[in-house]
């Protein structure tokens, strides 16, 4: 007899926290989410947050996710009557922050609705009933009374075309919703603890905000007009107020490093229809993993004539599938304004949205074909919600886009350095290994030699990790991995199989033979020995990461093996 497992119910706790006299933080604690957004893993959970600011008049800013229905709205109605509540301001329209709206306004449906008009135009079909609207742009102001005049700061792409930041002249508090978050579910309402978040606080800026640091520029450069910005209240994890300004400034630095590079690729997607954010997202960080710039473009908000210009400047195009019907009508006159600007050489991309009725791939990448453009990877085709392996399929064709646009580069650069520091460089040798790693459906291979023992207690090591590898994703802190170690006369078999260039998705196992590690991840039966790993910590340096991993079991196939040593002539490539 089987037994059958057990579902438990995920832990939803609600947090409130008066982060000044007249404000008060509602937090969506949701302890045990281990997948969000483009489907990047999870290891510390994340949290909805919404506010409550109170004047002679009282906004709420945004609400929360729709699982938390009955907790929200019986914490909301412990501190006010909703029927008190002058605004719903909406900092944008995903539904992990919008989710609660219709509800909240049955019953406050004298509350007026702020936000952008895209914003507007999205609720209408979410609600389907009348409700009491106020479109603001950027630099319009809300007075609630007693000094608090809220200011509005238009932020488009972080991450959704109808973003907007709420500034408080009062207290100093700027409501920004996905900008400046996490996800980090914890009961501390602040970032005090700067050490425990700093890792998922980078990992949430590569994965939504790095494929839009030109629009986190722009808005910061928005927010430096205002006044001193005390708090932070973002909509996902602790405040930021302990570090706010050093963290602000790696926002800033990270987006300048992000937009200095020379090539810039342009995705187009559709916010509301289908997964094409989702999917979009997932190709753009594959893509940024390569040092190429991406601008995010949301089809049905874009101008035409910004469509034109960006498409002018870029070099490549990625294209999520917009509906056939030809129901809307902003979305296929910018269809009809890419076909046109776009020119002979550029790369393109597309990928099916998984909506109601995907216009069919062949018809159009063969018009694109036709004027000149090359196919950067084979069209990605969406059968069904997408899956883990999916998402990694995007991803991985964004790397190759990427790697496509800067390989000559690359040589050029190789050419050029000087060659005695090279010869010298490449006289450091080390040993030949394949890293192995399973999560969730996805499993992913990499050929290294850049590995060192670092530690005795805990036994720990060191591997450093190429940004653009598709590992990479694989290998956050939290992961687990396995180290395959290569045997001097036995190794050429595996090297040459993972040296190979896999399509996107594609089984990197395939005709060689594994077993199941205890960590879940393959190990290789032909390796010499293996150790099985969890990833600590992770340093960032230019090309590479350095990942540090503490190291669980281990075991060695022929006691009598060598490992197989990797020699180089030069040090300015593999």
């Amino acid at each position: 007899m089987v037994a059958t497992p057990i579902k438990t119910q995920p832990r939803l706790t609600i947090q409130t926290a008066e982060i000044t006299p007249d404000t008060t933080a509602i937090r969506s604690l949701d302890w045990d989410r281990d997948r969000f957004d483009i489907e990047f893993g999870l290891q510390n959970g994340t949290t909805y947050n919404s506010y409550l600011i109170r004047g002679d008049k009282t906004a709420l800013v945004d609400t929360s996710h729709a699982k938390f229905r009955q907790l929200y709205l019986d914490t909301l109605q412990g501190l006010i009557d909703p029927q008190e509540i002058d605004y719903l301001i909406i900092s944008h329209t995903e539904p992990d922050h919008s989710g609660l709206v219709k509800d909240f306004l049955e019953l406050a449906p004298q509350a007026v609705v702020v936000a952008a008009k895209m914003a507007i135009k999205f609720l209408e079909d979410l609600v389907h009933q009348p409700f009491e609207r106020q479109i603001i742009k950027n630099g319009d102001t809300i007075d609630l009374g007693q000094g608090h005049v809220i200011e509005f700061v238009n932020a488009p792409n972080l991450h959704w075309p109808d973003t907007i930041f709420s500034y408080d002249h009062k207290t100093g508090i700027l409501f920004t919703c996905d900008a400046f978050g996490m996800h980090y579910c914890s009961d501390a309402t602040y970032d005090e603890d700067l050490k425990a978040i700093e890792k998922d606080y980078r990992f949430y800026y590569d994965c939504l905000m790095g494929p839009n640091a030109r629009s986190v520029l722009s808005a910061m450069k928005r927010m430096d007009k205002l006044g001193e910005i005390d708090i932070v209240a973002n909509g996902h994890g602790p405040l930021l107020r302990h570090n706010l300004q050093e963290l602000l400034d790696r926002y800033r630095n990270w987006s300048k490093a992000q937009t200095k590079a020379d090539k810039s690729v342009a995705v187009f997607y559709i916010s509301d229809y289908g997964y094409s954010d989702r999917l979009s997202q997932a190709i753009a960080r594959g893509i940024t993993k390569t040092g190429v710039e991406v601008e995010m473009v949301d089809l049905r908000s874009a101008d035409s004539t910004e469509v034109h210009e960006i498409i002018n400047h870029s070099v490549g195009i990625i294209l999520g599938m917009p509906p056939a019907d030809g129901k809307k009508q902003d979305i296929t006159a910018n269809l009809g304004t890419v076909l046109a600007a776009a020119k002979d050489k550029q790369l393109i991309g597309v990928f099916e949205s998984y909506g109601d009725d995907d216009e069919p791939i062949d018809p159009l990448l063969t018009k694109f074909r036709e004027a000149g453009l090359k196919p950067a990877f084979p069209a990605i085709k969406i059968k069904d919600t997408p899956t883990e392996a999916d998402y990694q399929v995007c991803e991985e064709s964004g790397t190759d886009l990427g790697q496509l646009l800067t390989r000559k580069e690359m040589v050029k650069q190789m050419k050029s350095l000087d060659s005695d520091l090279d010869k010298a460089i490449g006289r450091l040798s080390g040993g030949l290994y394949i890293i192995t790693a399973t999560k969730g459906d996805v499993s992913s291979a990499m050929l290294a030699s850049w590995v060192s023992q670092a530690s005795f207690e805990p036994l720990g090591l060191t591997i450093a990790v190429a940004k653009d590898r598709a590992i990479e994703s694989l290998m956050q802190v939290g992961d687990r991995f396995v180290l395959n170690i290569l045997e001097e006369g036995n190794y050429q078999a595996l090297m040459k199989h993972f040296l190979k260039r896999f399509k996107p998705g594609a089984d990197r196992f395939a005709g060689v033979k594994i077993q199941t590690a205890v960590n879940g991840s393959p190990i290789l039966t032909d390796a010499l020995a293996y150790l099985e790993c969890e990833v600590s910590s992770r340093m960032e340096c230019s090309d590479h990461w350095i990942v540090y991993s503490k190291v669980d079991l281990g075991r060695v196939s022929n006691p009598d093996g060598l490992t197989a040593i990797h020699h180089r002539k030069v040090g300015n490539h593999y």
